[in-house]
């Protein structure tokens, strides 16, 4: 039986019939409890679990991300050490090329000489730029022990 049915009669109650006990729709269910709004501690206990839920998915989605970081930083690296390979092979062409460059000006063993003299003095350079760098961040740490 529908609600509806119930609207077609003109009194607005459901129709007299022969209705199973269970089903007669002019007897309340006693077996049906009313329902109460859920109480404080219920609600807290919804909240754990969906907090608990929340986390458990941002960790998820959190793990992911970073395999995702990982794998993508392995591939720069490796290309940026081909990299780095070639630059270095280009370095070497360029040194080579400039000891030959210079050999009928200077002779074999003065445009050696001369292109080693430069990058060493060059490495030189370099190493006491780092230094004052190193020496500049360990001060910033006021760590006087470390100093030399």
């Amino acid at each position: 039986m529908l609600a509806s049915d119930a609207r077609d009669t003109p009194t607005g109650y459901p129709p007299e019939g022969d209705y199973p006990p269970h089903e007669d729709p002019r007897v309340a269910d006693p077996s049906a409890e009313e329902e109460y709004p859920p109480s404080l501690l219920e609600d807290l206990k919804a909240f754990y679990e969906d907090g608990t839920t929340y986390v458990q998915a941002e960790l998820a989605f959190q793990k992911t991300r970073a395999r995702f970081a990982g794998d993508r930083l392995k591939s720069a690296a490796v290309f940026g050490v081909g990299a780095l390979a070639f630059l270095h092979l280009a370095l070497i062409a360029f040194v080579v090329g400039l000891v030959i460059i210079l050999t009928p000006e200077i002779g074999a063993v003065g445009a050696t000489a001369l292109v080693t003299g430069l990058l060493l003095i060059g490495a030189a350079i370099l190493g006491m730029m780092l230094k004052k760098k190193i020496d500049s961040l360990i001060s910033a740490f006021g760590d006087k022990d470390i100093q030399s």
